[in-house]
């Protein structure tokens, strides 16, 4: 439904023609929330391929934005303006815990939170997008960044529920291991570069990575974190985390990659500057794709950070700042919605 006004958006080439489109607000319901989003499509004219927008980790709202960087990353928002460029409808919306659609009644017991509802936005997102008469349900995408695109895969190989039939996949900068295996080599790195600059002690970084290693293994064995451990290990493993993490933990985005209908067409993205996600990390996921014997176009993208700004600062600092995104994933994103929505 309409949850608001209308802003209408540049005007942009889509089939040869020029078209306006338009920034809809809209809500619809999932997990006992009232989600609210933004649908992007043309004014006027014939239905057009539809696109969901899945974003990434943490209190992240439905431009990209993250309560915890401020200032304006608008990642999703990016890929919306791209797409309508290109001709395609997008919905992007407010994930459980940030925007307005905030935590709603699980704000009382936020530490019970699991995958479940997360999965029933996404799904609820994706039917919501192909009811629209301004979209082609024939011609369906989801595109995930980050964590989002674990919510693909799952979405796609039905793991989500029954949601309509996905045509093609974007998987950018993606989660590309079970989440606590990427989560300790994180943290790893972050305890290698903390030594390397001595803000550590040799000791206490033993500890800390023996603690970290331990709380992993309780975790998936129980489900469960005690209180916020010290070392920097709470920052990441604990009570208010720990039901989710040990639930999409239980998912390898490459066996869910290999599971596909065969022949999916999949646009994944990697950078040698993301400090997150690396492209070694991410051939992992490759690796499904190939099993699954998707028709996947890869994209290694050079200087680019994990918000997809073109940002060599190796530094994590540079997110909400207002760079350039990257024109290499652009320009294949536009070759690759042109050959496979």
């Amino acid at each position: 439904m309409v949850a608001g006004g209308t802003g209408a958006g540049a005007d942009t080439a889509a089939g040869g023609k020029r078209v306006s489109w338009v920034d809809q607000h809209v809500t619809f319901t999932a997990a006992g929330l009232t989600v609210y989003g933004t649908f992007r499509h043309p004014a006027t004219g014939p239905s057009v391929p539809g696109v969901l927008l899945i974003a990434g980790s943490g209190p992240t709202d439905r431009n990209g934005n993250n309560a915890n960087y401020p200032g304006q990353i608008d990642t999703l928002k990016t890929l919306a303006d791209w797409l309508s460029a290109d001709g395609v409808a997008s919905l992007r919306y407010d994930k459980l815990g940030s925007g307005k659609t905030g935590l709603g009644a699980y704000a009382s017991n936020p530490n019970a939170i699991g995958i479940a509802p997360y999965e029933q936005e996404a799904a609820a997102a994706l039917a919501f997008l192909a009811a629209q008469k301004d979209v082609d349900d024939s011609r369906l995408g989801v595109f995930g960044h980050s964590e989002g695109a674990l919510f693909a895969l799952l979405l796609a190989t039905g793991n989500a529920g029954t949601v309509p039939p996905i045509h093609a996949l974007g998987l950018f900068e993606p989660l590309p291991e079970p989440y606590l295996t990427l989560t300790a080599q994180q943290f790893d790195a972050q305890i290698t570069a903390e030594k390397s600059s001595h803000s550590i002690s040799a000791s206490n970084a033993n500890q800390a990575e023996t603690l970290f290693a331990g709380t992993v293994a309780k975790l998936r064995a129980t489900g469960t974190v005690q209180g916020y451990p010290p070392y920097g290990v709470g920052d990441v493993l604990n009570p208010t985390d720990a039901t989710f993490l040990s639930q999409t933990d239980r998912f390898d985005p490459a066996t869910l990659a290999a599971q596909l209908p065969r022949g999916t067409p999949v646009l994944v993205s990697c950078s040698d500057a993301d400090i997150q996600i690396s492209c070694a990390q991410v051939a992992h996921l490759r690796q499904g794709l190939a099993e699954a014997h998707a028709g996947v176009d890869y994209v290694r993208q050079h200087g680019v950070d994990h918000v997809l700004k073109v940002d060599a600062s190796y530094s994590g600092n540079d997110y909400a700042l207002a760079l350039p995104f990257s024109p290499q994933l652009k320009a294949a994103l536009a070759a690759f919605v042109r050959r496979s929505l």
